[in-house]
């Protein structure tokens, strides 16, 4: 059921150690296995009794991943690598010593391995922290992965070994690393075409998630073992025989029976173990393609094809570059049988994948021809990398990651005949993205195969697309609408998400110009300085002025103060600036007032700014007014930050002493795709939690509308629960405190 790739052999045995170095010299040759030799001797010299967390000895772990590697043929500095990877987590050598002794190659490869130890899948339910955690690792795995791919694949080497461990040894943990491969690492080699690991990681995960279902299907397999390989026996002599009668040089065996593979199929077509084809598999391997054709002609003309059952990944790949003729016919005796047919090149890569790319010839030299999926493999994981630039949230990046690796693709052209790979369920607008950004804000129609079509049809495998477009423009923000299904991929999502958040951010910048502008205007000072103002307003520069004051976030009458002291005699800016070597009060008296803590000040009265609206757990800070008591900011406050700058003297410790049954005002924006009923469903919301709503202002443009919301609540724990509701709503597309 699980393929073995090569028995490992066991530490505690040197002369079964000795053999399979030995086995190693007719496909690496005598220099590379005294590489090896030497890498073996030190990692057990490093290692000694040293067992990893979950009780595997870490000699036998590294040990059973190189064995994997060299049973894919892997290069010679792959499997050193695996053997040497423990060393730096057991602190042996530093780096220079390592990579002075083994070589810096080797070294690389290590560090490689190291980094991708941090990768951990997120677990369920888990918060935007863990989740932005493992967007980061993955992030990590990625670029590893780009710079040197062997990275990866010594990782999956060494999932595979430890799952091959734990699922004899420790139940708990060999579901948990189980969860991590059916998440990332399952999918993973798939997605990079590794087949012979995807086999074994699906089977041994399965076996330790699902054990009852796993056996079940183990056990009926079992029980027809003789008689299924007796049919098999006599379908392949049988088909040895029309081949060669043909004169097609082939050669055809049985094909090993994937209990993940078999149960995945009685799931997606809801039928018992009796009616799954492949159970009953044979593979014809020949010298070229029109061969597979050939073959496929002659396995039809044998037996009856079964409708729906025919795939040809040869004239249309898989997203893995995988490429087969798959068919399903009634055999001999009445069973169904599934015949896969590929040319022998087909076969190694369906097998190895990008492995191959490093796969040693028997003659113990490196490969000189290039594998052709190997570019194809770097330009997804670069794209994937970008994604990651062209959206904030980490969460929606890893979605994003996941999908690509378990999404179906078609493929269609483009009127010069280029083939361009799609998500299953895309439509036209996921094309023209596909094709270029720009293609896809300026989309308005579509023709497929020369007739028009709407912009939210579902594109089909070898149609012909034809973008129609407007000079200038933008999308439209029904694209975002899951319901209305215009986009599928997750690129052309993450491009129109961009696009719009880019608009409201000139916007934004365009409305807090024109009102600084006008103050300036009303003060006479239109020559001074923008950063200077900005600067002096407690901003790093005028942008981000700008975007305060459209936000409301700074107020006229701070404006105005800003620009005065600018107007003001140098001498006076400079008695003021005088000021910032004075540090903070702090006091072991403590008054109450209002329920806030201030250190230093007995019975003051208290007030909340207005400019940041502090509301409980919020680090807070007091300011000593003139006459007005003490105001409390926020300690992120913008009109803090610049008052730590100018009045330093006037700054007093607070916090929020015991909770009381009070409210405190906040604000949040809601930016979501305007339509009837949108400030109704809000206000429903803030209703249904006993929120009570002091203030509205609403501003829709282009079908974008940006909602603001002044609330009276208790804690901020009460608005986070607020705000992920708002979130839920239909259209809104972010919902956050200001």
């Amino acid at each position: 059921m699980v393929a073995v790739l090569h028995a490992a052999p066991v530490r505690d045995a040197p002369l079964a150690v000795a053999a399979w170095l030995d086995e190693l010299r007719t496909p690496y040759g005598d220099e590379a296995v005294v590489n090896i030799r030497a890498a073996w001797d030190a990692l057990r010299t490093a290692a000694g009794n040293a067992l990893n967390a979950d009780g595997e000895s870490v000699v036998d772990r590294a040990l059973g991943t190189a064995t994997i590697l060299a049973g894919l043929r892997l290069d010679p500095a792959s499997i050193r690598a695996a053997l040497l990877h423990p060393l730096p987590a057991l602190g042996i050598e530093s780096d220079d010593a390592f990579a002075s002794a083994h070589g810096a190659e080797v070294a690389a490869l290590v560090r490689g391995v190291t980094r991708m130890t941090e990768l951990r899948a997120a677990p369920a339910g888990a918060d935007a922290a863990e989740r932005a955690a493992q967007a980061e690792s993955l992030r990590k795995m990625l670029l590893a992965m780009v710079e040197d791919i062997r990275v990866v694949l010594i990782k999956l080497a060494e999932r595979t070994q430890a799952l091959r461990y734990l699922i004899g040894h420790d139940v708990d943990a060999a579901r948990r690393v189980a969860r991590e491969v059916t998440d990332l690492y399952a999918p993973l080699a798939n997605r990079l075409g590794i087949w012979q690991l995807k086999w074994e990681l699906e089977d041994l995960s399965l076996r330790a998630l699902e054990p009852a279902v796993y056996k079940e299907i183990a056990r009926s397999l079992d029980e027809r073992r003789l008689d299924r390989q007796r049919y098999i026996e006599d379908v392949v002599a049988q088909l040895e025989r029309e081949l060669l009668a043909a004169r097609i040089d082939a050669d055809v065996t049985g094909r090993p029976k994937h209990i993940t593979s078999i149960r995945n199929k009685m799931l997606r077509k809801d039928i018992g173990i009796e009616g799954i084809y492949d159970v009953r598999a044979v593979r014809i391997l020949v010298g070229d393609a029109k061969d597979c054709y050939a073959a496929l002609g002659i396995v039809h003309n044998l037996w009856t094809p079964v409708p729906g059952e025919f795939d040809d990944y040869i004239a249309k790949p898989k997203s893995n570059s995988y490429r087969s003729l798959h068919t399903a016919v009634i055999g001999p005796e009445g069973k169904p049988l599934e015949v896969q047919i590929r040319t022998r090149e087909m076969h190694q890569h369906s097998e190895f994948g990008v492995a191959s790319h490093w796969r040693y010839k028997e003659s113990g030299g490196r490969e000189t021809r290039r594998d052709p999926g190997f570019d194809d493999k770097i330009a997804w994981l670069r794209q994937v990398l970008d994604w990651k630039d062209a959206v904030a949230d980490a969460g929606e990046w890893l979605t994003g990651f996941k999908e690509s690796l378990f999404t179906d693709t078609i493929y269609v052209l483009t009127p010069q005949g280029k083939v361009i790979d799609l998500p299953h369920g895309a439509t036209p607008v996921d094309f023209a993205y596909a094709v270029h950004t720009d293609l896809g804000h300026r989309c308005r129609g579509a023709r497929v195969n020369g007739q028009m079509v709407p912009l939210n049809h579902r594109l089909s495998n070898g149609q012909r697309v034809d973008i129609l477009t407007v000079k200038q423009g933008g999308p439209s923000l029904d694209w975002l609408n899951p319901e209305l299904g215009y986009v599928t991929s997750h690129r052309a999502r993450s491009k129109v998400r961009q696009w719009f958040k880019h608009q409201q951010h000139d916007e934004t910048l365009a409305q807090g110009r024109a009102i600084v502008e006008r103050e300036l205007a009303r003060a006479g000072a239109t020559a001074l300085n923008l950063d200077a103002l900005a600067s002096r307003a407690g901003f790093a520069k005028a942008d981000e002025l700008f975007a305060a004051v459209a936000r409301d976030e700074l107020n006229l009458r701070q404006i105005q103060a800003a620009i005065k002291a600018l107007q003001a005699p140098a001498e006076t800016r400079a008695e003021a600036s005088e000021l910032a070597d004075v540090q903070t009060r702090k006091s072991r008296a403590s008054g109450d007032a209002g329920g806030i803590l201030v250190v230093g000040v007995d019975r003051l009265m208290t007030g909340l700014a207005r400019c940041c609206k502090p509301a409980p757990p919020d680090p807070i800070v007091g300011f000593v007014t003139r006459g007005k008591g003490i105001t409390v900011h926020r300690v992120s406050c913008a009109n803090l930050k610049r008052i730590q700058r100018e009045q330093p003297e006037r700054l007093i410790e607070s916090n929020w002493g015991a909770p009381r049954d009070e409210v405190f005002p906040v604000d949040i924006i809601v930016e979501a795709s305007d339509r009837p009923g949108l400030l109704r469903d809000l206000s429903e919301i803030f209703s249904k939690e006993k929120i009570n709503v002091t203030a509205v202002n609403t501003l829709s443009k282009q079908h974008l509308a940006r909602m603001a919301f002044t609330l009276e609540v208790k804690s901020l724990g009460e608005l986070k629960r607020a705000l992920a509701q708002v979130g839920e709503v239909k259209g809104v597309l972010a919902a956050s405190r200001r």
